[in-house]
């Protein structure tokens, strides 16, 4: 069934990422109506999410919320399908970066990067960050448990230049490339639900008590890494930039868990500044039963 499911979304893809961006938005907005009022696409989960982090207290204003995040998401998705055959001067026009200067002023150094950044905006966009900054760039992510789709997905999200790294094998990769003295760019999106662990760090999120994936901070710290953070802003449709903020260029120097509140505490506010463009069908809150009391 996994292969089947592999055989029929490659051409589909395929023929999506030939379209134009005008035909690619008409063929979204008719997803959107499907996921949103016929199929009701994780509506409960999205739903739940809005009401528990309270990113409005108005009824009426949070179905607007949940209406244009759908929207939105479902923009973000075909606009990564259309990653497999857009051009790299198309990209540069759509996605750029502010402040670029703090990450080339670090390639001069030759200190290589921690680039933390968040489901948010054009999160997908990250992946052509290589056409902006001077570091060879590897994201670290989730391989999903569809093996064939997952190959299919790779295959999109390595067209412009950034490398995939499995989180369960990111730690080893690392020390291989310190090993052999290249300059990296690490990008990491660390907001979602991390498993619960004996050394799991809880904090709020959002007014929720969550745990948090530190895992960012701790390789940072053990090589000391600076760490960058990517503020993603939705300029119009397809259309994103990324303005880029120094969190710690000495790792070492922070007490633990400090660099990874410094880094929701960003991811907050921008979240509360326009709720629409977080990803919020992932179930974020799904631990919160189980946080330890203050």
């Amino acid at each position: 069934m996994k292969l089947v499911t592999y055989l029929i979304l490659y051409p589909l893809i395929l023929l999506i990422s030939h379209l134009p961006f005008k035909i690619l938005y008409f063929f979204s907005d008719i997803t959107f109506y499907l996921l949103y009022y016929v199929f009701r696409y994780r509506r409960k989960v999205v739903r739940f999410n809005l009401e528990i982090s309270k990113v409005t207290k108005s009824k009426s204003d949070l179905i607007r919320i949940e209406k244009e995040f759908y929207r939105h998401i479902t923009d973000v998705f075909f606009e990564m399908f259309k990653f497999y055959s857009i051009s790299t001067e198309e990209i540069k026009k759509r996605f750029y970066l502010e402040n670029s200067e703090i990450i080339y002023d670090l390639a001069k150094e030759k200190k290589n990067v921690m680039f933390m950044a968040t489901h948010y905006g054009g999160f997908e966009w990250f992946l052509s960050i290589g056409h902006h900054v001077p570091h060879l760039p590897f994201a670290i992510y989730t391989p999903l448990t569809n093996k064939h789709l997952d190959s299919l997905l790779r295959k999109i999200r390595l067209k412009h230049g950034s490398k995939l790294i499995s989180r369960y094998e990111a730690s080893n990769y690392i020390d291989k490339q310190i090993e052999q003295k290249n300059l990296f760019l690490y990008g990491m999106a660390a907001d979602q639900s991390a498993q619960i662990r004996s050394i799991t760090y809880w904090r709020h999120f959002l007014g929720v008590k969550v745990p948090v994936f530190t895992g960012s901070e701790r390789i940072a710290k053990e090589h000391n890494m600076p760490v960058v953070f990517g503020k993603m802003v939705k300029i119009k449709r397809g259309h994103y930039k990324v303005v880029i903020e120094m969190l710690s260029e000495f790792p070492r120097n922070h007490k633990d868990f400090e660099i990874t509140d410094m880094y929701i505490e960003r991811v907050e506010k921008q979240i509360r500044k326009n709720p629409e463009y977080y990803f919020w069908t992932h179930n974020r809150f799904k631990h919160m039963n189980k946080a330890p009391k203050d």
